[in-house]
């Protein structure tokens, strides 16, 4: 039979944004398979649907669907592999030790999504879910990642299900499984990638016409799972982005800016280290115990809007329906599982329900049927030796709040030409290889600028390229205080510090300083570009400190790397000094750009924001803005809401 191409969001393709959430039945939970209702699976569908929801994501467990268990004869030796008492049948299925009652209901749960006009994500190893593992009888004991009559087993159940439903043309794509790299412990990175490349080899093997996609989460750039290893193996890569879960995302109020570019961030740190597109595969509040009814539907607002304009290829709720009445483990065991549904568990829609319609009839409104890639200022170097997530996320906000954008690369990637490069917190003795700091320099002596932040890192050729000559390193005892004057008035500042650089500028202006006067932030000419230093590591120190970013008490630190963006002279079309207001800018050509706002706050926005000479408002395109006095516009923004225009080029003007 040939394979039919799945239809729906792609997923792959840029802009195409998927809108969906993770579905277990409303009536069972995990235990929906062996409980199989199928006129409330169809219901439930249907009532997704109304909601807005286009893709589903759904979770054949393991157990379930491979319901093998061993049977031992004399001195414990394993004779045999069965369905329970039941030998092993002699057709594929039992080959595969797949239930085929349970394929069928799966067909039949396909079938009724295609009914409702839903696309689906099928997630084929599901062990782990929402603080349980699952693992057939066969299995349990065994290490699933790495044990080879397990990874046999899980072959077989993979390429028996891909085979069975790739005629299905609800299918969008194939999930490796649940974040499996919790379902067991690897000895290394080489143990992960010969776990993901086996299951992902397995789904290629009888299906080349649907994107596999990673299913992971809490990935990293060292370790054993990395996010360039998932995207070696796989077409999509996937965060789970919960604030309450990842390390100092949860630190402030749910609907401050911190929380807010969580999803965003991580998301783009995941795609452009792994060269994949990104869906955020899992996303949510965790519950009214995080914020209230109201809040969960401004934050999921914001991020569909967040996600979409930072080309995020979709956005999946965790999850479908509240599960607070169900009795059975994990519900029983963990109540942060239990509230967490667009709608209740009698089926009525939440606040958060209506936001998806409403997004999604915004889109289909746009007179564009897709935005160009958005704008991309300046590449974020993460070096060696450092806490990567806390320096990527303390960059990405102070550059957001700044007025422009980052783009990620590690120090192992070939380096991306840029007018500006952050070297942010460098930390240890092996911050960038020889070879990509020769690169560095190249592109600053070219005309680039390099801004250094320092927190405990060595750096060779310090003083030709600082204009700063080292006296001496200490380790310190107090914060440090400093002012900045080359600004819009006078911004003082205060930050903790590991290590003191005892320094003299040789040929560097000397910005600002501690109160003795020992240089903290300056900047050298270096070629035809130029190097900014900072003695200090406010990425990572204010990452790691409640309030930094949202606080009315904290300094705006973001002006450092606004003037750094000044100096700069980056090509922005619209700028701000509203730090709560995000900007993107999409290029449609030298003549025409599309403008994107995002108040990721919940205090509503009235701003000037200052608009190039050389370009003028062409079009609102969504939401309250205006041409205000010359070179400006007015912006009227409610809480976590947008805005987009489009803009041209005045007559006349040179690109």
């Amino acid at each position: 039979m040939a394979q039919a191409l799945y239809r729906g969001p792609t997923l792959d393709a840029p802009f195409d944004f998927a809108i969906g959430c993770n579905y277990w039945a409303s009536h069972a939970g995990t235990a929906m398979w062996s409980d199989w209702r199928p006129e409330i699976v169809a219901t439930d569908l249907e009532q997704l649907a109304a909601t807005g929801v286009q893709v589903l994501r759904v979770f054949p467990l393991w157990p379930d669907f491979q319901p093998i268990v061993q049977l031992y004869g004399g001195t414990g030796e394993l004779v045999e592999i069965r369905f329970g008492e039941r030998p092993l049948p002699d057709d594929e299925a039992g080959r595969s030790g797949v239930s085929a009652i349970m394929v069928e209901r799966l067909r039949a749960l396909l079938d009724y999504a295609n009914d409702a006009g839903l696309r689906v994500i099928v997630s084929l190893i599901t062990g782990w879910m929402s603080g349980r593992l699952f693992v057939p009888p066969a299995l349990a004991g065994r290490n699933l990642l790495t044990d080879p009559v397990a990874l046999m087993w899980q072959t077989r159940l993979v390429r028996y299900l891909v085979t069975r439903l790739r005629d299905h043309p609800a299918i969008s794509a194939w999930d490796l499984g649940n974040e499996c790299n919790v379902m067991g412990k690897v000895p290394g990175r080489e143990a992960a990638w010969h776990w993901s490349a086996t299951i992902a080899n397995a789904i290629r093997a009888v299906d080349q016409s649907r994107p596999v996609i990673s299913g992971m989460h809490s990935l990293g750039l060292d370790g054993s799972w990395r996010i360039e290893d998932q995207g070696e193996l796989t077409d999509v890569v996937t965060t789970h982005p919960y604030p309450l879960w990842t390390p100092y995302s949860g630190q402030d109020p749910l609907i401050s800016m911190r929380a807010l570019l969580h999803a965003t961030c991580e998301s783009r740190l995941y795609s452009d280290i792994s060269g994949r597109p990104c869906v955020a595969e899992e996303i949510g509040t965790m519950g009214p115990m995080i914020a209230d009814e109201r809040g969960a539907a401004d934050f999921l607002r914001l991020n569909l809007f967040s996600l979409w304009l930072h080309d995020v290829r979709g956005l999946l709720w965790w999850s479908a329906f509240d599960q607070h009445t169900l009795e059975h483990a994990p519900y029983d065991w963990v109540a942060v599982e239990r509230e967490l549904g667009l709608l209740h568990a009698d089926g009525r829609p939440k606040p958060v329900a209506s936001e998806l319609n409403k997004f999604s009839e915004q889109l289909a409104a746009l007179p564009i049927p897709r935005l160009p890639p958005f704008q991309r200022d300046a590449v974020c170097l993460l070096s060696a030796d450092q806490d990567h997530w806390a320096v990527a996320y303390g960059a990405f906000v102070l550059a957001k709040q700044a007025g422009f954008d980052v783009q990620f690369q590690s120090a192992e990637q070939p380096l991306l030409a840029a007018p500006l490069y952050l070297l942010p917190s460098i930390s240890g003795h092996r911050v960038l290889p020889r070879r990509r700091w020769q690169e560095l320099l190249a592109h600053v002596a070219a005309g680039s600028t390099l801004y250094i932040s320092h927190e405990d890192g060595f750096l060779s050729e310090f003083e030709p390229l600082t204009g700063l000559h080292l006296r001496s390193r200490s380790a310190r005892r107090a914060e440090v205080r400093f002012a900045l004057d080359d600004l819009d008035g006078r911004a003082t500042f205060q930050l903790p510090a590991a290590f003191r650089l005892e320094l003299a500028a040789s040929r560097a202006t000397v910005l600002a300083t501690e109160p003795d006067g020992n240089p903290v932030f300056t900047c050298a000419p270096y070629g035809r570009g130029q190097v900014f230093f900072c003695g200090l590591a406010p990425e990572t120190i204010l990452t790691r400190r409640p309030g930094a970013f949202h606080s009315p008490e904290e300094p705006p630190y973001w002006r450092l790397y606004q003037l750094i963006a000044q100096r700069a002279g980056l090509d922005r079309v619209v700028s701000k000094q509203a730090p709560r207001l995000g900007l993107t800018e999409h290029v449609v050509s030298e003549q025409h750009r599309y403008i994107a706002a995002i108040n990721y706050g919940d205090v509503p926005i009235q701003t000037r924001v200052r608009l190039h000479p050389e370009w003028r408002l062409e079009q609102v395109l969504l939401g309250a803005v205006s041409a205000d006095a010359p070179g400006h516009l007015w912006l009227d923004l409610g809480g976590c809401d947008a805005a987009i225009i489009a803009c041209g080029r005045r007559a006349g003007a040179t690109p």
